[in-house]
């Protein structure tokens, strides 16, 4: 198999440090997004909406969107597990990880991809208000993640899991998006602290 790589972009990052934390080697052919390289017929070929990382099998089949592709890495190598280990526990660790999507990952992205003037040839078009409007929704999930992590050391329990991974991710690119976490949200500075120092989180 083949994973089509983006680097250090958010959602190709998400699935290399899945793919750490599970201690699994895969074949990896790197896209240099900054050209431009996932808008070329050959990504475009393997997945008609020009987005990475691709996951390309043995017999062909192509699986796309980071979630999508951790998940297929999980049903064949079980352990350790990052999406649950019985049904409340995979029913919980889904609803932190699509808060952590819709709720943080979403509006830190769209900042950054309606402000960032590395962003014009690609977000068309740009629209700062909307920029703006996401900035505050970011701060208000890191509010409420602040006093739900005061009782636990990870984003869905006790255990480290891919919605880790996904609000880590979110946490690392609101630095490109020009958002600040205020240093009152102690809960959340203890918690990105602690999962990007894991071996896993190493650029």
């Amino acid at each position: 198999m083949k994973l089509y790589d983006g680097g250090r972009a958010p959602n190709p990052r998400r699935v290399t440090v899945f793919l750490k934390e599970k201690g699994i080697t895969v074949e990896t052919v790197p896209v240099d997004m900054g050209k431009l390289g996932h808008k070329s017929a050959e990504i475009a070929a393997k997945n008609p909406l020009q987005r990475l990382p691709v996951l390309e099998l043995d017999d062909g089949t192509v699986i796309c969107e980071s979630v999508a592709i951790c998940r297929y890495f999980e049903e064949i190598q079980p352990e350790p597990s990052l999406f649950g280990i019985d049904a409340t526990d995979k029913a919980i660790v889904e609803m932190w990880n699509r808060r952590a999507e819709l709720h943080f990952f979403a509006p830190v992205a769209a900042a950054f991809r309606h402000l960032h003037p590395a962003m014009a040839e690609w977000e068309v078009p740009q629209v700062p208000a909307w920029g703006e409007a996401n900035k505050p929704k970011a701060l208000e999930f890191l509010k409420f993640l602040d006093q739900e992590l005061a009782g636990r050391a990870f984003v869905a329990g006790p255990r480290y899991t891919i919605a880790d991974i996904t609000a880590m991710i979110a946490f690392e690119f609101m630095k490109p998006a020009r958002i600040t976490c205020p240093e009152e949200f102690a809960h959340v500075w203890r918690w990105f602290r602690d999962v990007q120092a894991r071996p896993s989180a190493a650029l």
